[in-house]
């Protein structure tokens, strides 16, 4: 898997269908075959970035 943003292979698994990019920070998670970008904000709360993106660059090929 490559981080959408950074194109990192920098990617830890930190829940089912969740993983965090440790190069640029962001939370990614998995599903129906899209991945769904989110910024951590420093309260905890997420804030997706999925708008940033297009949906050929979120889609996983399994």
């Amino acid at each position: 898997m490559q981080c959408p943003n950074c194109k990192s292979k920098d990617i830890g698994k930190i829940g089912v269908n969740q993983y965090y990019c440790w190069n640029c920070f962001i939370e990614l998670s998995i599903s129906k075959g899209i991945m769904n970008v989110h910024q951590v904000e420093e309260d905890g709360t997420l804030s997706s970035l999925d708008d940033l993106f297009g949906e050929d660059e979120r889609i996983i090929n399994m």
